[in-house]
């Protein structure tokens, strides 16, 4: 990056240490973090929606959507993270070729399924082959995206339902008194009321959130962790300019620094959040 960075076997000390930490790995590797952050601004509000029409579901008077509301929940949260990231990324990337296969080749003979492998058309791949690398790595994204928000929209989805139901009754029945129809005492009565009920438990699914975005590389997305065990491992002469020892300790330690930061901030957000939502109601924790 630097013009003194042309030979890095004469460097030393902080001069070599600055060509170091801005060779284009390093640099790719800064980006993963805006990656998370990115991961986390689209996931939360996501999971928030998943979570949001599990809640409604789960309270449903229609029996089979309030099955499907509380099996929701119950499977998705039954089942540990890393076997569900490892399990639905594949089948949910299967189905989508799936259907497309259906679409595009209809004149397809061979069987989908030979054996262990999964074959489609060519047409049918998700990406293309062709596609430039950009396109892979949105897909890949949008799949990591989508997986981290099914499986903490049922963790949202089991607070909100409990959030709702801890809405005092007293308040929906004066609604009603007042000729309110159902959908308008949702929609102005439980709901506004039933944030500052969930917003703890919201909170500590953020920070949990926060903790599992270290699973995207196992969805195949090039994250911070991935990074620092890339570069911090031992680097010979024969493999590259800027050679090292092992030093995943120090990588690993700069991470601490970031989740422990960042938690920090979240911490301060959610709490002023709280103080707003609970400001002149009275909650059980104001009266204690």
């Amino acid at each position: 990056m630097f013009s003194y960075c042309s030979d890095p076997s004469v460097l030393e000390g902080l001069t070599w240490l600055s060509c170091y930490m801005t060779t284009g790995k390093h640099l790719t590797a800064y980006w993963s973090f805006v990656t998370v952050l990115v991961l986390l601004a689209i996931t939360a509000p996501t999971a928030l929606v998943f979570g949001f029409g599990g809640a409604v579901a789960a309270r449903s008077r229609i029996a089979p959507l309030r099955w499907f509301g509380k099996g929701y929940i119950a499977v998705v949260r039954g089942v540990p993270d890393i076997a569900f990231f490892l399990f639905f990324v594949i089948a949910l990337d299967q189905a989508f070729e799936w259907m497309r296969h259906k679409a595009l080749c209809p004149d397809w003979t061979d069987p989908i399924r030979q054996g262990n492998d999964f074959v489609v058309c060519q047409a049918a791949k998700l990406p293309l082959s062709s596609s430039p690398q950009w396109v892979h790595e949105v897909y890949g994204f949008a799949l990591a995206v989508l997986t981290f928000a099914i499986v903490f929209g049922a963790f949202a989805a089991n607070v909100l339902f409990g959030a709702m139901r801890a809405v005092p009754k007293g308040q929906i029945e004066t609604a009603e008194a007042y000729g309110m129809t159902p959908r308008q005492t949702f929609w102005r009565v439980l709901v506004p009321q039933m944030w500052v009920y969930a917003l703890p438990g919201l909170s500590n699914l953020w920070m949990v959130l926060i903790k599992a975005t270290p699973l995207l590389f196992l969805l195949g997305v090039e994250d911070i962790v991935y990074w620092a065990r890339e570069l911090g491992g031992i680097k010979t002469s024969r493999f590259t300019d800027y050679p090292h020892g092992d030093w995943r300790l120090w990588y690993f330690l700069a991470l601490l620094v970031f989740y422990l930061a960042f938690t920090k901030l979240s911490e301060v957000v959610l709490a002023r959040w709280t103080k707003k939502l609970s400001h002149g109601q009275a909650t059980l924790g104001e009266m204690a």
